[in-house]
């Protein structure tokens, strides 16, 4: 519940305590926010049987933190029917990188032993090479009509 606060702010809240409640009242203070606390758990507790026992026995392992959709898609995906687990696993997310960045760059991807990069003709293999500055006759027509 408090993961985010640390020792130094803990402290401070103490310190704070002491001074708004006085250190006589400070103790009645903290029975009465433990035992209000402990009523707010009791109620929930009481109102998540009733609503089990209202929904039936096909619900019986129904879990309250499933309605998180965190939670829930969480537990789908961990689900191996779908085999999403290959598919997770036979991504390279690496490689997939590397042959972006070779094809951003020009250049053949490893891998590849196809023959397209050894052709004299001057064709790139359909990529586009981005170091190469646009010569006047590879710019589209200019269509009037389409701006």
């Amino acid at each position: 519940m408090f993961n985010d606060i640390g020792p130094l702010e803990l402290v401070t809240l103490v310190v704070l305590a002491v001074l708004v409640f006085g250190p006589d009242k400070l103790p009645k203070f903290i029975q009465d926010v433990t035992r209000t606390i402990r009523k707010i758990r009791e109620f929930s507790e009481s109102a998540k049987q009733d609503i089990r026992s209202e929904l039936g026995p096909e619900f019986k392992d129904f879990e309250f933190e499933d309605l998180n959709p965190k939670t829930f898609i969480r537990k789908q995906l961990d689900n191996d029917e779908l085999g999403l687990k290959e598919i997770r696993n036979g991504f390279d997310l690496k490689k997939e990188m590397a042959e972006v960045t070779d094809a951003v760059h020009g250049t053949e991807a490893p891998s590849s032993s196809s023959p397209s990069s050894s052709s004299s003709s001057g064709s790139t293999g359909g990529r586009v090479d981005m170091t190469k500055k646009p010569e006047e006759d590879d710019r589209p027509p200019f269509d009037a009509d389409a701006t």
